[in-house]
């Protein structure tokens, strides 16, 4: 059906025209633009009341004049083609392929708006996700339709961090379909030529689907990239039972883009002027990771945000926290000492990691090995303050075991090389490394039975 063209624009204003004699424009609908040259660009509608439709223009509105351009609404909100074929493949926030590759031939496209997984219908996740990455595996870990952010700050390698975990990450099980939805908004073009290229030149693309939304791209898009990515990765979870990974970054440009689109609604702003409905928002992507009662597949989630001004209490790690389950908290102090991954283990948490670890999934005495090193390591930190004010001179030689041991774990724990890809067998051999540095009497979350087994002490 060929729909109606409008071209009663009364004003263009940035990247927003102003469409007027519109009865039944709906919100979030899309809308095809006709310029007057006969080009095509898309847009969406941003708010519609007494007749007025407001419509945001994915791309420049260059060109543009309120007499000859044409605006037509589809009469449907955003919706995607999904096939198998996404895998390999690389597109824009729209899901538009740019890697010079053909358009994906299929019948089946779906609405990117997907509903947050009925708690009735969620199965709890219990499954062990490897990253490679030691400060995740053994003390935060991954579980299977777990969402954990990763809060870094400005500067900081999450980027790589992220590539590193999209190109590690696997399940235990033999005979299981592993992919990975990579989603990047507002991301740099140099950022873009560094995850194209990581992806390539270590063959991660062919089991991942990547999206991209650069900074000199729409911010309207960068609301929508996640909700694609999402779309793609639920189709391949639930109809084709793939156990998917989903890698979102960054997260505070796409809340940078809510509050700008907000502020263009003339909306009343929240707490820094951020819309009050941003936790309802955040909390439509978060909610829709998880695993279905009778369904093969997963997604598991890990979002990526930077919090301005290295602020834990911004709303946007703030509001995050709350409806996550833990978090990955990136530090400045590790990444000055010349550690990678810099994952400053203290303020880091992984709630599901008890569901995801012990016998038959990684090892029965993985749990044990965690808290003790998470006391060593704490203890080591308190005596570096201490040792700042007293010197270290005036420490016992037990207090001394554990200042050197906060020095090794940071060094031999924490630090990994960008390609090295540990087994949960690694990490915990690396463990019992670090505490037979410690007195055996001191191991009081560890069982005997496991010391005796596993242990290195004489």
């Amino acid at each position: 059906m060929v729909k109606v063209g409008y071209k009663n624009i009364s004003e263009i204003s940035g990247p927003l025209i102003f469409v007027e004699g519109i009865s039944d424009a709906g919100y979030n609908e899309m809308v095809t633009i006709e310029t007057p040259s006969g080009e095509i660009k898309s847009g969406q509608v941003l708010d519609t009341r007494n007749g007025l439709a407001i419509v945001q223009v994915f791309g420049s509105t260059s060109g543009l004049d309120s007499n000859n351009t044409t605006v037509r609404f589809r009469g449907e909100t955003a919706r995607i083609k999904v096939s198998d074929e996404v895998l390999g493949r690389i597109f824009n926030g729209l899901g538009e392929p740019i890697d010079n590759g053909p358009q994906l031939l299929s019948k089946e496209s779906v609405e990117i708006v997907g509903d947050a997984i009925n708690p009735y219908s969620r199965e709890e996740p219990s499954e062990f996700i490897q990253t490679g990455i030691s400060t995740i595996d053994g003390m935060n870990t991954l579980v299977r339709g777990q969402k954990l952010p990763i809060f870094s700050g400005s500067g900081l390698p999450h980027n790589v961090l992220a590539s590193q975990i999209a190109r590690q990450a696997k399940t235990l099980k033999t005979g299981e379909s592993f992919a990975v939805v990579f989603g990047a908004m507002g991301i740099t073009s140099e950022e873009a030529n560094f995850f194209m290229n990581e992806f390539r030149k270590t063959g991660a693309l062919s089991r991942a689907a990547i999206f991209m939304n650069l900074s000199s791209d729409p911010s309207m898009e960068r609301i929508i990239l996640p909700r694609v990515a999402l779309t793609t990765a639920e189709y391949l979870a639930y109809e084709r039972e793939y156990h998917v990974l989903v890698i979102l970054t960054d997260m505070t440009n796409y809340c940078e883009s809510l509050r700008e689109i907000s502020s263009a609604r003339e909306e009343v702003p929240g707490r820094r002027g951020y819309p009050g409905y941003m936790y309802t928002d955040l909390s439509t992507i978060y909610e829709r990771a998880g695993k279905i009662r009778g369904r093969n597949g997963s997604i598991t989630q890990l979002p990526i945000l930077t919090m301005p001004g290295d602020d834990i209490t911004n709303p946007i790690p703030d509001l995050t926290g709350y409806i996550t389950e833990g978090q990955i908290v990136m530090s400045r102090e590790l990444q000055r000492k010349g550690v990678y991954p810099p994952v400053d283990v203290l303020p880091s948490l992984s709630r599901l990691m008890n569901q995801g670890i012990g016998k038959g999934r990684t090892r029965e005495d993985h749990r044990g090995v965690a808290d003790q090193l998470y006391s060593a390591y704490a203890t080591g930190k308190d005596l570096r303050s201490l040792s700042a004010i007293v010197g270290e001179e005036s420490l016992s030689s037990s207090d001394k075991s554990y200042l050197k041991f906060a020095d090794n774990f940071e060094n031999k724990y924490v630090t990994q090389k960008l390609d090295e890809d540990r087994t949960i067998e690694d990490t915990l051999e690396i463990s019992y490394d670090l505490l037979s540095e410690l007195p055996e009497t001191e191991m009081k979350r560890l069982k005997k039975d496991f010391i005796q087994k596993y242990g290195k002490w004489k």
